[in-house]
């Protein structure tokens, strides 16, 4: 129950952490029915009185204008479409995404002609960091794309397909040109916090008291709700496999317990016979198949939680990164959650021991004390 607990709980912040990790946990965009869309056709304009009140909020760690638009990139004579996320100088890549190579450099006076590609990108372009390659911009109603010339600064991996596949990240410049936007003309704001548990109530908190209409908040789940209702599935596999294992769990104590009673049989008639009634009895059985329960629990925490350690230290356990989004079995151990597993199976195994502890009652002292 710890090691599906640990790799359970790992496995979904590891998700979560990489989806946050580029897209950050709120945004801020004019309204759209589709939120899943980043992209819209009409600009908002900056407006750095809101960034700097929402900076001041002590859960929000920072508040980061971007824009996102459709390109194709071209190289060694092969084309992949993506969508290229513009970003400030202020931005940068966590330290949860893997990256080599260098960051976008800001010091052109019109727009940086680099950008980053993730490694799933520049694999399929055959790439690296360093070379060039072309990309090619399509406007509405137009058969002639825009062309433009950049470098290949530096490769990401978030080990994500939704952002590997689809994403790479350019000077924010670069698009607000194409896009014949003035340079304070963005697509939204991205606000990162320093607890994902407070999405929801930091989005709710910008939309009633920071923002007016058009403008609204739209948090991760709402934008990806396909990878949040798979990372809620998992849920529902965790109770699958703790009910499973405190079922066995309950059987094999029981059954341990229905062996100490007939082994002792000859006891139990004599401890009748001598007057002793059968609660005094039961309670005596009852106490053991506790003491076995304890020892199982403490046996069994010391042997999870040593092979999370083992895993988290070495990670000896690996996945398939395409299919699992990661390379190796993710750990994280929850003291709670230890804590709620280790009292719930003692309490579930010693409630279900009365069951068992009646078969006393059927013991008759005159037939197991006539042999000796």
């Amino acid at each position: 129950m710890v090691i599906a607990l640990a790799f359970i709980n790992g496995f979904k912040y590891e998700i979560r952490e990489k989806l946050f990790s580029f897209w950050g946990h709120v945004h801020i965009t004019e309204f759209n029915p589709n939120t899943a869309n980043l992209i819209s056709t009409a600009p908002i304009i900056i407006d750095e009185g809101l960034i700097k009140r929402l900076q001041a909020i002590p859960e929000i760690e920072q508040v980061i204008p971007y824009a996102v638009r459709p390109a194709i990139l071209q190289a060694n004579e092969t084309m992949e479409g993506i969508k290229l996320k513009g970003i400030t100088p202020s931005y940068h890549l966590p330290s949860q995404v893997g990256f080599q190579g260098k960051e976008i450099s800001f010091s052109d006076s019109a727009y940086s002609k680099e950008i980053l590609l993730s490694q799933t990108s520049a694999n399929r372009l055959q790439v690296q960091a360093g070379d060039d390659l072309l990309l090619y911009f399509l406007d509405p109603g137009s058969i002639t794309p825009r062309i433009r010339k950049v470098t290949v600064a530096g490769l990401f991996h978030t080990g994500m397909d939704e952002v590997d596949r689809e994403f790479g990240v350019c000077d924010i410049r670069l698009l607000q040109r194409i896009n014949n936007w003035q340079p304070e003309n963005i697509n939204g704001y991205q606000i990162d916090l320093h607890d994902v548990q407070l999405s929801d109530t930091i989005a709710n908190l910008v939309f009633d008291n920071y923002i007016e209409a058009p403008l609204t908040t739209s948090t991760m789940r709402e934008i990806y709700p396909s990878v949040f209702d798979w990372l809620q599935l998992q849920d529902i596999n965790a109770q699958i496999v703790l009910i499973i294992m405190a079922v066995v769990a309950v059987i094999n104590l029981s059954v341990a317990l229905l062996i100490l009673i007939i082994e002792q049989a000859r006891t139990v008639g004599l401890l009748n016979a001598l007057g002793m009634q059968h609660r005094k009895v039961r309670s005596i059985f009852i106490f053991y198949a506790t003491l076995i329960a304890f020892a199982g629990i403490i046996l069994g925490n010391i042997i999870g939680l040593g092979f999370c350690f083992l895993q988290e230290q070495t990670g000896f356990l690996k996945l398939s990164e395409a299919t699992y989004y990661m390379s190796q079995v993710p750990v994280q151990i929850n003291g709670w959650h230890v804590l709620i597993v280790n009292l719930a199976t003692l309490v579930i195994c010693v409630l279900c021991m009365w069951l068992p502890a009646l078969y006393i009652r059927r013991i008759q002292p005159a037939r197991v004390l006539q042999f000796k």
